[in-house]
């Protein structure tokens, strides 16, 4: 019988691993080495060495299981497994130099996912969770928050950096937001905002023009310490529909309101 406890623990192993090697690489990295996939979207020599060490190692965990990853190393997909992995979400912080950036491990069972890893590598803090377990960070478990209204909660989001056709009524929410609870943050690392959510940091998150990478990780460690996910309209297109709402089990519906008001099309 398949541990999902133990895929977890050496997904973790894994994560950190590709995490110290982008730490030592981020002490002599230079902006020369970035590379431009699409409008203010980079990659670097960093993503693509991590993201194939990650890859290498995941095989022997699962040797069936497919990949959906962010660089492109590996794009074979299972029939019943598969990895969702972004090697370093963050990348425009980390070639700036600014914290915080991670690694995002998923994997999905039938398209479910069963198991998630966010290690946020500058604070050395592994966020995780597996099926059916509560979630955890660095061994101690971890759950969302209990405000009870959006004027009581920090809110996160991710600003658009190339898809602008929902950017008018996004400024409007953010506004909104901006008047009408403890502040928005906007971290640079979705998996990170994700699991800040998990563990009480944030009350909301919330984003749209993500990928499955971005949150295949993210969306279980946030289940498992209680919160709740959908997209903008309440359904369950989060993986793959590039748009989410996390929150806290507590704002949710007020939270989803507010968002639809503004960005539901």
């Amino acid at each position: 019988m398949i541990s999902y406890e133990h895929i977890c623990t050496q997904t973790c192993k894994i994560a950190r691993q590709a995490g110290e090697l982008i730490r030592r690489e981020a002490a002599s990295f230079s902006a020369t080495s970035v590379e431009v996939k699409g409008l203010h979207n980079f990659v670097s020599y960093v993503d693509k060495c991590a993201e194939s060490m990650i890859i290498e190692q995941l095989q022997s965990i699962i040797p069936e299981a497919g990949f959906i990853a962010e660089e492109g190393t590996n794009t074979v997909q299972g029939e019943r497994f598969n990895w969702v992995v972004d090697p370093l979400d963050g990348t425009t912080n980390f070639i700036h130099g600014l914290p915080p950036y991670s690694v995002s491990i998923g994997l999905l069972e039938d398209n479910i996912p069963v198991v998630g890893v966010v290690y946020e590598i500058t604070l050395d803090e592994c966020f995780y969770a597996w099926k059916d377990s509560s979630a955890f960070l660095n061994g101690k478990e971890i759950k969302v928050s209990e405000n009870l209204t959006v004027h009581d909660s920090l809110i996160a989001t991710g600003f658009p950096y190339y898809d602008y056709h929902l950017l008018h009524q996004y400024l409007q929410c953010l506004e909104y937001l901006l008047r009408n609870s403890h502040g928005v943050r906007r971290l640079g690392s979705a998996a990170v905002d994700l699991a800040y959510v998990a563990c009480g940091r944030f009350e909301a998150f919330y984003e749209y023009s993500l990928n499955p990478w971005d949150v295949v990780a993210g969306t279980l460690i946030v289940q498992q310490a209680g919160g709740k996910i959908s997209d903008f309209s309440g359904g369950n297109t989060y993986l793959t529909g590039k748009e989410i709402v996390a929150t806290n089990n507590k704002i949710y519906n007020e939270f989803l309101k507010i968002v639809q008001q503004y960005l539901k099309k």
